[in-house]
């Protein structure tokens, strides 16, 4: 068998409420992307990471080690996540933003692009993080949130 059969392959993985849900291997990192997940090709997510239900990476994102990006969530292009990093469902990422190790997000928090999540932040749910506009141009939200 060789590795690209492997990370084609499903995996079923019974979460905490007793509901099986199928992940397959990201082709780029080897970790687990829910099925109904997108991730870019030019993504790449650590084989120990997780990306669950109805998410969205985009085009090269790199998520570490440990990391677990919950449900329904949307992550623009060029974002680094740290290891194990912990963002809530239905949060958002700009483009170009970092995640540092070991950072906590609510649900529903929205990173601004090109803003700084510091080491150990600990962001509670529906929060906002701004970031430096002279390095972000851009927001793929449509505002500064």
């Amino acid at each position: 068998m060789t590795d690209n059969d492997v990370r084609g392959r499903a995996v079923p993985i019974e979460g905490v409420d007793g509901e099986v849900r199928v992940y397959r291997r990201h082709p780029n990192g080897g970790g687990l992307v829910e099925v109904t997940a997108t991730v870019a090709d030019g993504a790449a997510v650590h084989e120990s990471a997780y990306v669950e239900s109805g998410s969205v990476l985009g085009d090269g994102t790199h998520v570490g080690p440990g990391c677990w990006i919950e449900s329904g969530v949307t992550v623009g292009a060029d974002v680094r996540f740290g290891q194990n990093v912990h963002l809530g469902s239905g949060s958002r990422v700009g483009d170009g933003a970092r995640i540092g190790a070991n950072a906590r997000l609510g649900a529903g928090v929205v990173v601004a692009a090109g803003a700084r999540v510091a080491l150990d932040a600990r962001v509670a749910d529906r929060h906002v993080v701004l970031g430096d506009r002279r390095r972000a141009p851009r927001s793929d939200f449509g505002t500064a949130a």
